[in-house]
C-alpha cells in the first residue's frame, strides 16, 4: 500500500479530523482513509460494466446478438506500428 504525507495541514483540521474519527469509532488515520476512498469511489459512481449491460438490456440485445457479434467480429491480431 502507499504511503501519503500530508504536510502544512491547519491544526483547526487536524482537531476535527481527531473528534470525527472519535465520533465514528476509528483513529485519525482510519478516519482519513474512509474519507479519501468516499471521496473518489463514491458508491454511486458510474461502473462502466453494469452501464453497458444496462445499454445492452435497454436496447432489447440478447445472447444471440452477442454471439452474432462474435461471429462476425474481425479476429486477425493487430499489428503493431513501425515506428522506424
Amino acid at each position: 500500500m502507499a504511503t501519503l504525507t500530508v504536510r502544512n495541514l491547519p491544526e483547526e483540521v487536524h482537531c476535527a479530523l481527531r473528534v470525527r474519527a472519535a465520533m465514528h469509532g476509528r483513529s485519525t488515520e482510519a478516519e482519513v482513509r474512509y474519507i479519501l476512498e468516499a471521496t473518489v469511489r463514491p458508491p454511486d459512481r458510474l461502473r462502466m460494466g453494469t452501464a453497458l449491460a444496462e445499454l445492452g438490456r435497454r436496447a432489447g440485445l440478447t445472447s444471440g446478438d452477442l454471439s452474432a457479434i462474435e461471429r462476425r467480429r474481425d479476429k486477425m491480431p493487430a499489428v503493431p506500428l513501425d515506428l522506424e
